[in-house]
């Protein structure tokens, strides 16, 4: 009976994941987020790699117009998955899978198109802050990016899938992201998340 149950659980989160999966593969499949979002962190490295100050400034320069490019379309993206079914769109903050808890537990829960929202907004100020050194910059919107990454690997996941995931991927804990974020998005982001904390 164990093993049924088991089972059934297994089968139920399986089926879910790919929903949610699918729903943002959706709205996703029509940008070239991860593309951009690959580009830049290659970039940043190639500049960061520069010893050369006038080198490494011309590397960064060249990486505005991907950055424009990737803000544009992730604030697209977000308008997009606004129009989402809102209980399509629910995510636990629970740290692990349970089947059905956001229709169980909905204060336990968050909308996801909110967060998109937030990561939109973080992604735009972090590229059009052009005051800031190019260094700091591309820091910020590096941590901007990956933060967004985990919110959608948690929303098709869990949370702690996806934490595990930006860990063994990036060396970084979910903790660093958050703290090395916008002071903007990090309030933005904890309201959403972790109200009342």
């Amino acid at each position: 009976m164990a093993a049924l149950a088991a089972f059934a659980a297994w089968r139920l989160k399986v089926q879910d994941q790919g929903r949610r999966i699918a729903l943002l593969g959706s709205h996703l499949g029509k940008y070239q987020i991860e593309k951009n979002m690959e580009a830049l962190t290659q970039g940043y490295l190639r500049a960061l790699g520069e010893t050369d100050p006038q080198r490494r400034a011309q590397v960064f320069a060249l990486l505005r117009n991907t950055e424009d490019t990737l803000s544009a379309q992730f604030s697209r993206f977000a308008a997009d998955l606004s129009r989402a079914d809102a209980a399509a769109t629910r995510v636990s903050r629970l740290p692990f899978y349970l089947p059905f808890a956001t229709l169980l537990l909905p204060a336990a829960g968050f909308d996801l198109r909110q967060l998109v929202a937030v990561h939109a907004r973080g992604i735009q100020d972090a590229v059009g802050n052009t005051g800031a050194p190019d260094k700091d910059r591309a820091f910020t919107l590096q941590a901007e990016l990956l933060l967004m990454q985990h919110s959608c690997h948690w929303f098709c996941k869990s949370k702690f899938v996806a934490s595990a995931r930006m860990l063994a991927r990036h060396q970084t804990a979910h903790a660093q992201l958050v703290a090395a974020v916008a002071p903007a998005t990090r309030a933005a982001y904890c309201a959403l998340v972790r109200p009342g904390e």
